[in-house]
């Protein structure tokens, strides 16, 4: 054999490193690279090398001999990679360099099965809550319902280290309202139900301090709504549902007053609809259950125009599902209820 030959199959661990009981699971080398293709590189080039955890943010790339000791036993670590030697050929024992005109260098990697780990419940039950990633990283979970009553309580996870702790109270207790992240990291929380209507109140979140403040009411108390953040920092609520009736009308929110001014309504009325934002900034709305029934109606928002259209339905009639933008600016929609029952089928727009 003439040629250098070095491949080997890695299997992939994302945002996890290795936790040993018995050993200190330090690498044999930290090395700073580029990125991880590099990382991967260095392991190759050394024999010894039979696993890699690459720090993203650092660019740290630790090289680790005992991997098969350590496996059992990881910790949640964010933005980090970890892989792991599957089988692989290194041929002539050692290399100095493997970038020599001769060499032959081959990577593959396999993403490792995916599995579920339960984490340090949270210090309140609740459903038809609100959960927020927060620029931080954390996430804020806020209000809900505990089987007798609504709840004004709100915590934080911390992913970090798997713990929840309590912040402020909101100044109103609530479920089925909205959260949104605005532009400047506060949380806006709006609507929902206290246990003796719906609410046309709004409250504001402050990571830093970890206190609410109220903010300007909207027009209408409202449930079952949605609220979308738009790319000029203003956000859209539509629909929802009074208490009494089913709600076509729809709410913009300035962050930069705190006041809200009604937008023209849309076509249809709706509750337990979508809203989703897409690449131009259109905001498409689709879905829900009205008066009539459960809708397959679909129109869009035009925030430069303040003007709804009407867009092609949906082939299914749906509400209590879920709509994803996804990367090709495509919108996919999975689930749901409709007159038929519960669904499987997902459509694009």
């Amino acid at each position: 054999m003439g040629d250098n030959i070095r491949s080997i199959q890695m299997s992939v661990i994302n945002d996890q490193i290795f936790q040993c009981a018995q050993s200190t699971c330090l690498p044999f080398n930290n090395l700073t690279t580029s990125d991880i293709r590099q990382c991967r590189i260095d392991c190759l080039s050394r024999n010894q090398c039979i696993a890699i955890t690459f720090y993203k943010f650092t660019f740290q790339c630790q090289l680790f001999n005992d991997s098969l000791n350590q496996n059992g036993n990881m910790s949640y670590e964010m933005n980090v990679v970890t892989m792991i030697s599957i089988i692989g050929t290194r041929y002539p024992p050692e290399l100095a360099l493997i970038t020599t005109s001769s060499s032959t260098t081959s990577l593959s990697t396999t993403e490792a099965p995916r599995v579920w780990t339960t984490t340090r419940n949270m210090s309140y039950a609740r459903d038809s809550h609100t959960s927020s990633v927060l620029a931080n990283g954390t996430v804020l979970v806020t209000g809900g319902y505990d089987g007798s009553s609504s709840l004004k309580s709100a915590e934080l996870y911390n992913p970090s280290t798997g713990t929840w702790t309590t912040t402020g109270n909101m100044s109103y207790a609530r479920d089925c309202h909205t959260a949104s992240i605005l532009a400047n990291g506060i949380v806006l929380v709006v609507g929902g139900d206290d246990g003796s209507g719906s609410l046309k109140s709004a409250e504001l979140y402050n990571p830093s301090t970890g206190t609410w403040t109220t903010t300007g009411n909207m027009s209408y108390a409202r449930i079952y709504h949605t609220a979308s953040v738009l790319a000029n920092g203003t956000v859209l609520v539509t629909g929802g549902n009074n208490g009494t009736s089913y709600l076509n009308n729809a709410e913009l929110y300035n962050p930069s007053t705190g006041t809200w001014t009604t937008t023209g309504g849309m076509s249809y009325a709706r509750i337990y609809h979508t809203a989703s934002v897409l690449a131009n900034g259109i905001a498409l709305v689709t879905g829900g259950v009205s008066s009539g029934g459960y809708l397959n109606t679909a129109e869009l928002y035009n925030p430069s125009t303040d003007t709804w259209t009407t867009t092609r339905n949906m082939s299914y009639a749906r509400c209590l599902y879920t709509a994803s933008v996804l990367a090709n600016g495509t919108v996919l929609v999975t689930g749901g209820i409709s007159s038929y029952g519960y669904l499987n089928t997902a459509e694009l727009y």
